[in-house]
């Protein structure tokens, strides 16, 4: 029922068909209008804070996706067990699934989204780009036949000329997504992209697009309701990427000009009400530098970034979602949305940055979120962060009357963040927040990529953290020898008297004076220092005059400090063996450099190989890894096989000279 009168779609509990952050942010919503909330989970998530605070949850399969947060018959069926008459799809996993979208309606749920003729629609990045060309609408050139043979898309790459960007038909998040510069390495990012998306969403399918250099990426956020009225809520700037992932997105974007915006507003309102489009979306477009703008894509889906746009309206988006899907009409008209401010998230993932954005997983052993910004997680101090999923952990959104307070305010917020015991993009994120371009507002697609050295540099002084981590490394030691004036503690005692810190190996030496202070020898430099309070994961002490604080985490041998919003990761190698070549492969063993899925085995045995080619495919966090030979040799053995999970440090294959 349409055009003037509500259809009523009552419902009273929602399951929330995934897991993480985005299932409490939902839950938080569905519960201020008065809805119970279920959750499902995975094995790996048993003991997950969206279980936890649900009240209800039910077990939906083992850790893989496929096994879990991908099966529809298990959600629909634990839907129906826990009485739940709705069912909120996050973003990710089935969100954009059309055949989920009907089997709950088949079920008799109420899908929270549009219909499964929208998502069908525009979904499918192939059959969004045919819609919005009839519409008048400025596209990105490329192709998108039914035709996958490798060698036609091949030629259809050269057709459209190099750069081309290959993109999976279904999904989003940078998964099956690779820009090719030229011919002979397309056939490569074909297999992996393909081997991505089928992994990721299922369908292996991909259309390819002219590359456009260093663009905008520019979305607006738009919502339709049951009886056709469409609005947007302006626009968001999620230039700032890496592997194709956003990692900073803002609200409202420094390249677009109020007329701009009106523009790709109107054209985004059309389109809604051309599909007769219900619930939230979001259509991307690339802008270029001269103004022009080309659509990409539409999400049928909430935003991972959608809280920007909440801080500048003041609207709660799932909240509209949960309205226009009990069948009410949008409760505000184009004339009374009003933008107030500046917004930015960020994106913290467990990734370590410097080794190319490589996932991480384990025990979050500490973690505490700051005051004065906006945090959204489901983490806490212990909790496990699993190998299956991706990489993000948590947003961090600021607000402020201006960009720039709102760029201060996000800097202060991730320096005071506590996240110890995994490595995250957390020092990543305060140096793109603090380049110069970025304070500029000049990021486009191409910020990390050309400025990727610098970003990576560490802004922390090595040296002064040298003697803090051996400083904290002797007064966390259980056994640390009785005070003995103007003794070196480790001459007396088997101490931190080597350490590794940011990939280096220190020698220091730690002497505790007669007034109760130390001082740390290292380097040929000596810091003093002055401990005023202790406790068990935090120091306050004054250094150079100046009082300071850290916070830090021992496990062991090893030490997390986070020192001014760096952390640091530092190994005590005192009474540590030297370590063997084996770390780099330079043995012949290629070792699993993280938790992960084989996807593709590339050689056999008896191949020659020469250093840094190529031989196995992991997928880890919904990301592909290239595991590449070590030396030159003959393939001695493979000792994984496709599908197999795989441990981190595992030999995957050997190689002989």
């Amino acid at each position: 029922m349409r055009n003037g009168s509500v259809q009523h779609r009552p419902f009273f509990k929602v399951l929330v068909a995934n897991r993480g952050e985005i299932a409490l942010r939902v839950m938080r919503s569905a519960r201020q209008l008065g809805l119970g909330v279920v959750a499902v989970y995975s094995d790996a998530d048993r003991d997950a804070l969206h279980v936890k605070q649900a009240d209800q949850a039910v077990r939906i399969g083992e850790a893989l996706p496929a096994q879990s947060y991908l099966n529809m018959s298990a959600i629909i069926a634990a839907a129906k067990a826990s009485g739940a008459d709705a069912v909120h799809p996050g973003y990710g996993f089935l969100a954009e699934n059309e055949d989920f979208a009907r089997a709950c309606k088949d079920a008799g749920l109420v899908f929270i989204g549009p219909s499964p003729q929208a998502i069908e629609a525009m979904g499918n990045k192939a059959g969004a780009k045919e819609i919005m060309k009839k519409a008048g609408v400025p596209v990105v050139p490329g192709y998108q036949g039914a035709d996958q043979g490798d060698e036609v898309m091949l030629a259809e790459a050269r057709k459209i000329g190099f750069p081309v960007m290959i993109k999976a038909v279904a999904g989003g998040g940078g998964r099956g997504m690779r820009l090719v510069t030229d011919a002979a390495s397309f056939p490569d990012a074909l297999r992996s992209a393909r081997s991505e998306a089928k992994a990721a969403f299922g369908d292996p399918t991909v259309i390819l697009e002219r590359a456009i250099q260093n663009p905008r990426h520019i979305e607006i956020q738009v919502f339709g309701d049951i009886n056709g009225n469409a609005i947007h809520l302006g626009e968001r700037d999620c230039s700032v990427q890496r592997r194709h992932q956003k990692l900073i997105e803002e609200a409202p974007s420094p390249a677009v000009t109020p007329e701009l915006r009106t523009k790709m507003g109107e054209v985004a309102v059309a389109a809604v009400k051309a599909l007769r489009y219900e619930g939230a979306g979001t259509l991307e477009f690339l802008l270029d530098a001269s103004g022009e703008f080309y659509f990409m894509e539409m999400n049928t889906r909430l935003q991972v970034e959608h809280p920007v746009t909440e801080a500048i309206t003041g609207l709660d988006l799932v909240e509209l979602q949960l309205r226009i899907a009990r069948g009410e009409p949008l409760p505000v008209k184009q004339q009374d949305i009003r933008f107030s401010g500046h917004a930015i998230e960020v994106r913290l993932c467990s990734e370590d940055a410097a080794q190319d954005f490589m996932p991480q997983s384990g025990r979050m052993a500490r973690w505490q979120v700051p005051e004065g910004v906006r945090v959204e997680h489901a983490l806490q101090s212990g909790s496990e962060i699993p190998p299956f999923y991706d990489s993000m952990i948590a947003k961090i959104i600021s607000h402020g009357a201006t960009r720039e307070e709102a760029r201060g305010r996000l800097i202060v917020g991730l320096e005071q963040l506590t996240a110890l015991g995994v490595t995250t993009n957390q020092a990543f994120l305060l140096s793109c927040l603090r380049h110069p371009g970025f304070a500029r507002g000049e990021a486009t697609t191409a910020f990390i990529g050309a400025h990727r050295d610098q970003l990576l540099a560490s802004s922390s002084n090595v040296a002064f953290d040298t003697a803090l981590a051996g400083l904290l490394l002797y007064v966390t030691n259980p056994r640390a020898p009785a005070w003995r004036s103007g003794r070196s503690l480790s001459a007396t005692f088997p101490l931190p008297a080597k350490i590794e810190i940011a990939g280096h190996t220190r020698e220091l030496e730690i002497i505790r004076e007669r007034d109760g202070s130390y001082t740390v020898a290292a380097d040929g430099r000596q810091d003093s220092f002055d401990i005023e309070q202790l406790e068990a994961d935090a120091i306050r002490f004054r250094h150079d005059g100046v009082m300071d604080n850290a916070k830090f985490l021992r496990d062991g041998d090893r030490l997390h400090v986070q020192h001014r919003g760096i952390p640091l990761a530092i190994i005590d190698l005192t009474l540590a063996a030297p370590k063997a070549a084996a770390s780099n492969g330079g043995d012949g063993k290629v070792r699993a450099a993280m938790n992960g899925r084989v996807v593709a085995v590339l050689v056999k045995p008896g191949d020659l190989v020469t250093a840094g080619q190529p031989l196995l495919t992991l997928e880890a966090m919904k990301m592909e890894h290239v595991h590449k030979a070590g030396i030159d040799g003959v393939v001695v053995a493979i000792d994984v096989a496709e599908g197999e999970q795989v441990t981190t440090g595992r030999i995957v294959a050997e190689i002989g000279t």
